[in-house]
């Protein structure tokens, strides 16, 4: 199993389209920064009686869409590119098992992945903080961490989704696809829907189970809170395994 995980990090390091997808992970703390700019540029040119009511949102919660989009498509990279190109036939003969290179890739793709969610996160959340200089009331560390170690967990889990889709589905736009519509569409579907459904379903979106693990309160937002903390930690491992173990399935009961 080392030298499969070994011969899968070759192939993902080695190629620069992996590269420019975490580089591009990466940006998101830039994207953090330009927001904290504005959001002080605004604050410091608003009127005096307007600042003390002046409030700005978590900057995580909004930058970590990036990283969590990156890293799903570069665990959909991982495995359709050496699909589209036929070499997978070649990593099977040598791993005839099939699912041990699955694994490898997850192994490989899902640390990647936790290494780049909390440097986004956890960057975005102090580098806002030092450049926003107390303008804005905003959580401190203290009260906000157990937050932060959760919203970037979700980035592994989108990686290892990603991965699973590509096994699965095999089509790198579909599966793309499908990671944008669960970041975007999914969730303001399910905003517009009537009570009680708009709760129920938002409660399972991956956009809600970070806060709900926290037992943070999501009912003035496009998603519920009615999880408890371990059923959303259940579902959130849910995302990552499941779709893990159906393109296992197919690849060990199709051809490559």
């Amino acid at each position: 199993m080392k030298g499969v995980i070994s011969a899968e990090w070759l192939k993902l390091h080695s190629v620069r389209s992996s590269l420019v997808t975490v580089a591009l992970a990466l940006c998101g703390l830039l994207i953090a920064v330009g927001l904290a700019l504005m959001a002080v540029a605004m604050y410091d040119s608003a009127p005096a009686a307007a600042r003390p009511t002046a409030r700005i949102a978590d900057l995580e919660d909004v930058v970590v869409i990036v990283p969590q989009l990156c890293l799903g498509i570069l665990g959909v990279l991982a495995y359709t590119s050496e699909h589209a190109t036929g070499l997978i036939r070649t990593t099977l003969a040598v791993v005839p098992r099939r699912w041990p290179v699955v694994a490898a890739k997850a192994v490989v793709v899902g640390t990647v992945a936790l290494v780049v969610g909390p440097v986004v996160v956890f960057g975005t959340f102090f580098l806002t903080h030092w450049l926003l200089g107390g303008r804005y009331p905003v959580p401190v560390f203290h009260d906000q961490w157990p937050t932060l170690v959760t919203t970037s967990l979700s980035v592994p889990v989108f990686a290892l989704l990603g991965l699973g889709l590509g096994v699965l589905v095999r089509h790198t736009a579909a599966c793309i696809a499908a990671l944008v519509g669960l970041v975007y569409v999914v969730p303001m579907i399910c905003g517009n829907l009537p009570a009680p459904w708009r709760e129920r379903l938002g409660s399972l979106m991956i956009g809600a189970l970070p806060r709900e693990i926290t037992g943070a309160d999501l009912t003035h937002s496009v998603y519920g809170s009615l999880l408890s903390p371990l059923a959303a930690a259940l579902v959130l491992v849910a995302y990552a395994v499941v779709p893990l173990l159906a393109g296992v399935w197919r690849l060990r009961s199709a051809d490559a």
